[in-house]
């Protein structure tokens, strides 16, 4: 791998080329699996479980080491990443959608494929998560997707049911659980292939490693890290299909794919050495999630890059690598991140909110890390109230030791912006 940056460690990097509007429209995927931890592929730090399309992937583009998805759950960070903004604007910042739950993400919202608008066909294809059957969510494409093909929600929840939808209508499909995964990347694949003479959009949205595991035949006891393991090498090889397909109708150079996970490992996986898990409050482990991009002649090649990013930047940046310009009379929290994989340029964030639920429960700067709270045996503890402020040098790598009694005036700036958002958000 290539070194780390940091800020603006690199003014410009070979192999880049201006933004803007260009001639062809590039194309888009955005792979967004369930609960992958920061330590479960090899190019963040993973030993156990092998990745080599992942690592390929990294060698060729850009991973960022410290990208936050919008939130330490499922539904609000889906919110998030369609919308581009922080999950509590769209009223959806709190838990997971259950069955029979009457919450879902409003067809007013507007989303990653009503920004692009028409001049790209959009698909969403594997798990929906943002409002059940017979909710005004219901199907996806209320959202301005094309296409959808996949799930409602989780596939341990149930019923379970997969389905069809575009705008002749919803159909249910057949599937069996140790090979859906494996029917979502084919569908996708036909989607690249069904456009591949027009700008097309795709958000694969795999459900796997999300327990329980259902590794397909060719997989299953392959790994040395259990199940879990095997479909994680499964997910890595339809990295490698989706690549392999975008190689073959000669779509690289003009595809930019992302690869990210939703939130951090739930009951297995690993955060990399990262404190806490998927659900958890303000700690890295919960919401610090793989980030790797790629699209030869444009992303920065094998580069590591710590500048600070969240999913809520997604929406943004393909805005302005299509050069659409960001819908007008919307507060958008995300911001472009080209600069950052195409050019190593500084994060354009100042800072990052991370929240618990609805909750503002950490504030991350470049450099610095404040935490308001986190879970001590299911109650949620604010931690400076009782006089623990924690406050953790990000360069460090860890949260293990507050240094908050050594810094006290970063502390009380990072105190001050807390304060500032925790008002800024509270009537959300």
């Amino acid at each position: 791998m290539g070194g780390l940056l940091t800020g603006g460690a690199v003014a410009a990097l070979s192999g880049t080329r201006a933004l803007g509007k260009v001639a062809t429209l590039p194309n888009f995927v955005v792979i967004y699996v369930d609960d992958l931890g920061f330590g479960d592929i090899e190019p963040t730090g993973g030993r156990l479980i092998r990745t080599p399309h992942l690592n390929r992937m990294a060698r060729g583009g850009t991973t960022l080491t410290d990208y936050y998805a919008p939130a330490n759950l499922c539904t609000p960070s889906r919110a998030g990443l369609l919308t581009g903004r922080y999950p509590i604007r769209s009223g959806l910042a709190k838990g997971v959608i259950l069955q029979g739950d009457e919450r879902y993400l409003k067809p007013t919202e507007m989303t990653l494929p009503k920004a692009l608008g028409t001049a790209y066909a959009s698909a969403l294809i594997g798990k929906w998560h943002l409002g059940n059957i017979g909710t005004p969510a219901w199907p996806p494409t209320s959202s301005g997707f094309d296409l959808f093909f996949g799930i409602p929600y989780s596939h341990d929840m149930s019923p379970l049911s997969l389905w069809e939808a575009n705008r002749a209508g919803a159909f249910e499909r057949q599937f069996t659980q140790s090979t859906l995964q494996q029917q979502f990347a084919d569908r996708a694949m036909r989607f690249i292939e069904d456009n591949r003479s027009r700008p097309f959009s795709l958000t694969l949205t795999l459900s796997a490693p999300h327990l329980p595991n259902y590794p397909p035949a060719e997989f299953a006891g392959k790994s040395a890290a259990g199940p879990y393991g095997d479909c994680v090498e499964h997910v890595d090889a339809i990295v490698g299909q989706v690549l392999a397909k975008l190689e073959a109708l000669g779509l690289s150079r003009q595809t930019l794919v992302m690869f990210t996970s939703d939130n951090g490992p739930w009951f297995e996986g690993s955060s990399g050495g990262l404190r806490d898990r998927k659900g958890g409050g303000g700690y890295d482990g919960a919401s610090r999630v793989p980030f790797i991009a790629i699209q030869p002649g444009t992303v920065a090649q094998n580069v590591r890059s710590a500048s600070i990013a969240m999913g809520i930047d997604i929406l943004p940046t393909l805005c302005a690598r299509a050069g659409i310009p960001m819908p007008k009379g919307i507060e958008f929290d995300g911001r472009d991140l080209s600069g950052v994989l195409m050019r190593g340029e500084a994060s354009p964030h100042d800072h990052l909110v991370l929240f618990n639920d609805d909750q503002v429960a950490a504030i991350r700067t470049q450099d610095w890390k404040y935490v308001d709270g986190s879970y001590y045996k299911g109650f949620y503890m604010p931690l400076a109230s009782r006089g623990y402020p924690q406050l953790y040098n990000m360069r460090s790598g860890s949260e293990d030791y507050s240094l908050a009694e050594r810094n006290p005036d970063v502390l009380a700036k990072m105190q001050a912006l807390f304060d500032v958002e925790k008002q800024r958000f509270k009537s959300l």
